[in-house]
């Protein structure tokens, strides 16, 4: 049964402050809380419904955190979705820790990127091409944010990712840095680009003139139509996708 106290601390997952405070995020949804409870992520708390409940009873045997039976209206009142009839997670935050690079063909770096929904199809992007690593800058949106969560629609259990100031990050790395400018080289023609970094910039303003000086190479989409720029999401995945043909997955 779902306490009046439960319920309080779900919904102020809500807002940042206190998923920052609690360590917490929420996940809702069935995929996306299938996706997590098959991850490495901890899950604390499971609120579902009792279809959810049979559907899976077996993955559920082995869950070790509280388990809460909920109604469908229930558990749309206590997240984000309109519509939700199978289930709601409360999920620990991993660690904000660097990694290192390996043998991958491209790390994905973020600069400013402020929409969470951007942020999210990014993610879903990264995971599509089988780019498990991105780098984030502080002002990049938050990763836990629940329309971040949405939007990857469960990739976000299959990426690592960590926040720092990207300009001590390529100091440190020192591998190539491929950025998306409007005057940069055409990707299509891009010769033998080895590993490396793809930097994408702010929605509106690009990548800042702070991190232009740490790029290696820039790089631009052709276009043939009257459109001012495209979107960093879709930009991410046309470049990702050239990428991947270029230097392989």
């Amino acid at each position: 049964m779902l306490s009046k106290n439960t319920v309080k601390f779900i919904k102020s997952l809500h807002q940042k402050k206190y998923r920052s405070e609690s360590g917490r995020f929420f996940v809702e949804g069935e995929k996306s809380v299938l996706e997590v409870l098959q991850s490495d992520f901890l899950v604390d708390l499971l609120v579902v419904t009792e279809a959810f409940e049979e559907r899976y009873s077996d993955l559920l045997r082995s869950f070790g955190g509280q388990l809460i039976l909920a109604t469908q209206n229930q558990l749309e009142d206590l997240g984000q979705y309109q519509s939700n009839d199978s289930a709601l997670a409360v999920v620990q935050m991993k660690p904000n820790s660097p990694f290192e690079p390996g043998d991958e063909p491209l790390i994905l770096a973020l600069d400013d990127v402020r929409d969470p929904g951007n942020l999210g199809t990014i993610i879903r992007v990264a995971d599509w091409y089988g780019i498990g690593k991105l780098v984030l800058s502080p002002q990049t949106a938050e990763f836990y944010n629940p329309k971040v969560i949405q939007s990857t629609m469960g990739s976000f259990t299959r990426v690592r990712f960590f926040y720092e100031d990207l300009e001590t990050v390529f100091d440190r790395w020192k591998l190539p840095v491929y950025g998306a400018f409007l005057d940069g080289e055409n990707v299509h023609f891009l010769q033998n680009p080895t590993p490396g970094i793809l930097l994408m910039g702010n929605e509106s303003k690009g990548i800042s003139a702070r991190l232009e000086q740490k790029v290696t190479q820039k790089v631009t989409i052709p276009g043939s139509g009257n459109a001012e720029s495209l979107n960093v999401a879709v930009a991410t995945a046309i470049l990702c996708d050239n990428f991947n043909r270029l230097i392989g997955s």
